[in-house]
């Protein structure tokens, strides 16, 4: 069985416990705005008691066109999470597109994310979760859009077979015929609400300080200045799920 709750250096994810959130911008722009982001979101988790993991990707490989901005690649970006990681104090976490790039990634990274496009892949999966096997990492599987959420049993089973039994399973939607993806992730407010509501135990998240301007994803990511207040609304929310839970609600 998966483990549930799930260790994540010093914070704990699943049943009974605080919500966590992994928050932080689609790509790896530069070193200097993924710190600056950091290092706010940090401060933010400590003022307000919130477990926070940082993400960024270090390649976007997925992209629509050739030419859009993918990243700085995998060696300067782990590079620059593990300065995160150093600077801020938070764990932090990236998706992994190949094989060969689980194993350092995982020497950076407390949790390495599966893309939701590439999630039926057994040799990345596999990949992914020997490599946290070995180092006492989480697999952060995003449901592919096109899997029915009963059949991700097959991909946590793939991680535990591999010995990684520390899985956690992130919503990205369904696809309803062409280009129709029921969770329209731009209402991330009232999604977010919804999901802490019928008691999920993370939330994961994009932010950006000028998501207009961002080189990735902008649309999709929430505005750095509005992260505070939707993260405290989920927390509370959060506390009363597991209040009413405790007393049989």
């Amino acid at each position: 069985m998966p483990d549930n709750p799930i260790r994540i250096g010093n914070m704990q994810c699943g049943t009974g416990h605080p919500l966590l959130f992994i928050a932080g911008p689609c790509v790896i722009e530069s070193e200097q705005l993924v710190l600056d982001v950091a290092k706010q979101l940090a401060e933010w988790a400590d003022a307000n008691d919130w477990q926070l993991v940082f993400k960024s990707s270090f390649d976007k490989a997925n992209r629509t066109s050739f030419h859009s901005f993918r990243g700085p690649g995998l060696e300067r970006g782990l590079d620059i999470l593990a300065k995160v990681r150093e600077v801020t104090g938070l764990p932090v976490t990236t998706d992994i597109h190949e094989p060969q790039q689980a194993e350092p990634a995982a020497k950076v990274c407390q949790i390495l994310q599966v893309p939701a496009f590439l999630a039926r892949q057994t040799d990345l999966v596999h990949a992914i979760a020997t490599a946290c096997a070995a180092s006492g990492g989480v697999v952060n599987v995003k449901k592919p859009q096109f899997v029915a959420a009963e059949d991700t049993t097959h991909i946590v089973k793939k991680c535990e077979e591999a010995g990684c039994p520390r899985v956690l399973l992130t919503e990205r939607g369904t696809t309803f015929g062409y280009g129709r993806l029921v969770n329209d992730f731009r209402c991330i407010p009232i999604i977010s609400r919804a999901a802490v509501a019928a008691g999920c135990d993370a939330v994961f998240l994009e932010t950006h300080p000028d998501p207009d301007r961002a080189l990735s994803d902008g649309p999709n990511m929430l505005r750095l200045s509005d992260v505070t207040r939707l993260l405290n609304q989920l927390s509370r929310l959060r506390s009363l799920f597991l209040e009413m839970t405790a007393s049989g609600g």
